[in-house]
């Protein structure tokens, strides 16, 4: 495997991977190099018959991933935005498709593109001091991509609350909506984990892939219908002068400190 740039990957003896986002951002921003850096890594690591779990983490407990890089968001048109959101589908697709059990280490915050990257996981755990939000409307563009898959998680009503809004909801609530399957303390997060890996370790690895590969196959065909027209729904969001105008806003009450 290529020398990694933006990102950490380590794989244990006994067949335990780590990918942790280490791009230097604060947040664990996504950007075009960490999501094609982090795609490849996935695709590559897939192919290794000797992985049998894969917890995805960020740098730090401040956050699993802050969003997507806004200063990027903030410069495409309808064309380069079809581009910048192929690619991060294409991230979410290599870890849904991912061959052995996924566990999002959801430490600080989730947001954006990061808890659809979550959402594409497996198994998510997280501790009593995360956040998650998808506040795409918040600077006028659509939650799309594997916002898709979200109702199944947390069911329709919440999934609405969450998109329309763009609200922020605590831990507690993302426990009791169905989006994280455990909540601990800070403290305790990777030793939980260490745990739920130990459960799956004791499994047969090749029944543990059959069971993977059927998990997908059961999903709604209606999931791969709204991925492809939300790509579409995006770049054409940016037709408009909202998004810019909406993340100009942003731009100005980070400037003010407000």
């Amino acid at each position: 495997m290529s020398t990694l740039e933006y990102s950490k990957l380590t794989l244990e003896a006994n067949g335990v991977a780590t990918l942790q986002i280490a791009n230097g951002t604060s947040l664990n921003i996504l950007d075009t190099a960490t999501i094609l850096e982090l795609t490849r890594t996935l695709r590559t690591l897939a192919r290794n018959e000797s992985v049998r779990a894969l917890v995805i983490r960020g740098e730090g407990d401040k956050a699993f991933v802050g969003g997507a890089n806004i200063y990027e968001l903030a410069k495409l048109d309808p064309d380069t935005a079809v581009a910048f959101i192929t690619r991060l589908h294409d991230l979410c697709e290599a870890v849904r498709d991912f061959p052995i059990p996924t566990i999002a280490r959801l430490a600080g915050w989730c947001m954006g593109g990061g808890m659809e990257f979550a959402a594409a996981c497996d198994i998510r755990v997280g501790s009593t001091a995360s956040h998650f939000s998808m506040p795409e409307v918040r600077i006028g563009i659509p939650s799309v991509i594997h916002a898709n898959i979200l109702s199944r998680l947390i069911g329709e009503g919440n999934t609405r609350w969450l998109l329309l809004t763009g609200a922020s909801i605590n831990a507690e609530k993302a426990h009791r909506w169905g989006f994280l399957n455990e909540i601990v303390a800070p403290e305790k997060i990777d030793m939980t984990i260490a745990e739920t890996v130990e459960e799956i370790l004791e499994c047969g690895p090749n029944g543990v892939r059959a069971q993977k590969a059927l998990l997908r196959s059961w999903e709604a065909p209606h999931i791969e219908r709204g991925l492809k027209e939300s790509i579409a729904a995006f770049g054409a969001a940016y037709r408009s002068s909202e998004p810019a105008d909406y993340m100009q806003h942003f731009f100005d009450r980070k400037r003010s400190g407000k």
